[in-house]
């Protein structure tokens, strides 16, 4: 299972890479890299957006939705910002999200976490803001019982 705490990117790229079966030509003709440049971001525990979105197109992953993912479990929106007025002067001209998307390695994460009980269905649902019906209809149609 996917450490989604601590993300290494170069590897899961590098894992991506092995699966898919692409040619080391056709990445370092996509990338415009040398081998030894492939290698060198292959290796690096963090890659600057434009070269991983180059991956992943190459690679045909959205490797940034490990990172949306990342912030969806450890850096849930505070419950201020929920409380908003939608006519604040002070918003942001950035699109803001309504919902949170939920990968199946996440629902898994959090199924996990109860069915070994390291954590509660309460502790889960406090921790990782992940609203209580979304969590129930998630044990009703996985099966997992939890705590």
């Amino acid at each position: 299972m996917l450490n989604f705490k601590n993300i290494h990117i170069g590897n899961l790229i590098g894992q991506q890479v092995a699966e898919s079966g692409t040619d080391m030509s056709r990445i370092c003709n996509f990338m415009n890299c040398t081998e030894d440049e492939i290698k060198k971001m292959l290796s690096s525990e963090n890659l600057p957006t434009d070269i991983l979105l180059k991956w992943s197109k190459l690679l045909e992953y959205d490797f940034f939705r490990l990172y949306s993912q990342h912030l969806i479990l450890f850096a849930p929106p505070a419950a201020r910002h929920k409380k908003q007025e939608k006519h604040d002067p002070h918003k942001s001209a950035l699109p803001q999200f309504r919902k949170s998307i939920y990968s199946k390695e996440v629902i898994d994460f959090c199924l996990e976490q109860i069915a070994t009980g390291k954590m509660t269905k309460n502790k889960v649902i406090e921790r990782y803001c992940i609203p209580k019906t979304t969590l129930y209809k998630w044990i009703s149609k996985y099966g997992n019982s939890g705590n």
